[in-house]
């Protein structure tokens, strides 16, 4: 590959060399020849600069931006599939969100700065999960009925492109297989409990905080989506797919 650009280089050079020798041996003027070609030169780098610089950025954003959205799609699927109904059940089982349940109602007038300071709450809120309160063996047998699909999402080299949603899918994957190799999960002990827990929380953590990235993203770029998403939001207890209004 490489021998076959040295030949179409060299080719190129050497009709250039010919076409001046045919513009000497006509007009004889080798001083006009000299300032075009030292002109020519001296452009060189300005023409690296715009190809090489400028209109590589360009296609570069361009590029960037259709990537985000492939990897949105994907990212609002695996919500359909099995975010929402992860955080409806784990969310339910919080015992300190009825406090606080009205932040995540999110709105259609919400500014950037609004999604910002959520943000902020989000990372600063502390993650509690009443183990109690999930009934084990419908949950797991949920989340283990979409584990082919969370291992397809794995293997997707777009997810390399957004680090915090493949550690999300870690973190789901993880607390599956936990759930898959315990037998019978209705008489589990405390301590093995208390240990689910901390799996739990951590995917509820970051379900959250990716769950808040999509739908800022949503209500940027596609507004029917987000209006679906408002209205299935699984921390709202009140939520309803009918708009009334």
């Amino acid at each position: 590959m490489r021998s076959k650009y040295v030949i179409f280089g060299s080719a190129l050079v050497l009709v250039s060399a010919v076409i001046h020798l045919i513009h000497y041996l006509i007009f004889h003027d080798m001083h006009h020849i000299s300032i075009y070609l030292i002109g020519r030169i001296a452009f060189v780098p300005i023409e690296v600069l715009l190809a090489s610089l400028i209109i590589h950025h360009f296609l570069e954003r361009i590029e960037n931006k259709h990537k985000m959205e492939k990897l949105n799609m994907i990212i609002g699927s695996f919500f359909s599939e099995v975010g929402n109904d992860l955080l409806a059940v784990i969310s339910d089982a919080d015992p300190h969100l009825d406090h606080v349940r009205e932040k995540f109602v999110i709105k259609d007038v919400w500014s950037e700065k609004e999604f910002a300071d959520f943000e902020v709450f989000l990372k600063g809120y502390i993650y509690k999960v009443d183990m109690n309160k999930i009934d084990l063996v419908p949950f797991a047998s949920s989340i283990i009925s979409k584990r082919n699909y969370l291992v397809s999402l794995l293997q997707n080299p777009v997810m390399f492109e957004h680090e915090s949603f493949t550690e999300l899918l870690r973190a789901v994957f993880h607390l599956t297989e936990e759930l898959e190799y315990r037998g019978d999960l209705s008489s589990l002990p405390n301590s093995d409990r208390l240990h689910l827990s901390g799996d739990v929380k951590r995917v509820y953590s970051l379900l959250s905080r990716d769950w808040l990235k999509y739908m800022q993203y949503q209500k940027a770029n596609y507004p029917y989506l987000f209006s679906l998403a408002m209205r299935t939001n699984p921390f709202d207890k009140d939520a309803s797919v009918v708009v009334t209004e």
